[in-house]
């Protein structure tokens, strides 16, 4: 069971790009019970944002910014996640190319991230890491993206951002993962995921959708979640909404009440 229900911004994204259209999103999403957020990068000023969300009651649990930037731009990060107030410092995914092509590549990603990670440490952040369903890839013939990034992602500096659709859509179990990363998942996605047929070649497509609304088993997840002790329970739905994000986050929030205190 757990207190605060956080939503993933990704998903009224097309409504955060002025501060007029961010203030009613806020007020919209505080209404429904949302009083956590994980961010996307901002299309207006940062402190701005910061305080639209806090005018709201909704605090920053995580973002999800600019690897290049984390990179190579640490000062500016670090700035902006004290003005939120926030520790966790994340990118959506890796970036494009050899990183998710060949070994090699894969590997020079994972030691950039954890010089990273080793200097905002000392600063006293934390980098995250959100996958997707490509991870599950078996990059060498044997292992998988995903394995070795648990092999070898420092655990002190760097958590994952797990997320229960895209473990599913990857082939994998979504317990025996959340157990896998106990201890490295401070921050969980909450997604659903069905089935749909495609109107032009027949074939059955998994697909997003609200939480509880799709094929995942939530009584066992979420027992799973509490047992490896996650602290932020985030909502993300990419696409296929009822109407709005809106009213697919209101189905969100009304189904995952049962698991709140």
């Amino acid at each position: 069971m757990f207190k605060k229900l956080g939503v993933q911004l990704y998903t009224v994204r097309d409504y955060l790009k002025d501060p007029e259209f961010a203030d009613l999103t806020f007020a919209t999403l505080a209404k429904m019970g949302y009083t956590e957020a994980h961010t996307v990068v901002n299309a207006f000023d940062e402190k701005l944002f910061g305080e639209l969300l806090a005018k709201h009651g909704i605090s920053v649990v995580g973002t999800h910014y600019d690897y290049n930037m984390i990179l190579n731009d640490p000062e500016k990060i670090i700035e902006i996640h004290r003005m939120w107030n926030t520790t966790n410092i994340g990118i959506g995914s890796m970036p494009l190319g050899d990183a998710r092509e060949s070994l090699d590549g894969l590997k020079k990603f994972i030691s950039d991230y954890n010089k990273a990670a080793e200097m905002y440490a000392k600063e006293g952040f934390k980098l995250t890491y959100h996958h997707h369903n490509f991870e599950f890839v078996r990059i060498d013939g044997y292992k998988t993206i995903m394995d070795i990034l648990v092999e070898e992602f420092d655990p002190e500096n760097i958590t994952f951002v797990a997320d229960t659709c895209w473990l599913s859509a990857g082939g994998a179990d979504v317990c025996a993962w959340l157990e896998k990363l106990k201890g490295r998942i401070d921050i969980l996605h909450l997604k659903d995921m069905s089935l749909k047929r495609d109107k032009t070649t027949k074939h059955l497509l998994p697909y997003i959708t609200e939480v509880g609304n799709g094929n995942l088993t939530w009584d066992p997840i979420m027992e799973t979640a509490e047992k490896i002790g996650v602290k932020s329970y985030v909502v993300e739905q990419d696409t296929n909404f009822v109407g709005s994000p809106f009213n697919s986050l209101k189905m969100s929030a009304d189904f995952l009440a049962k698991y709140m205190k």
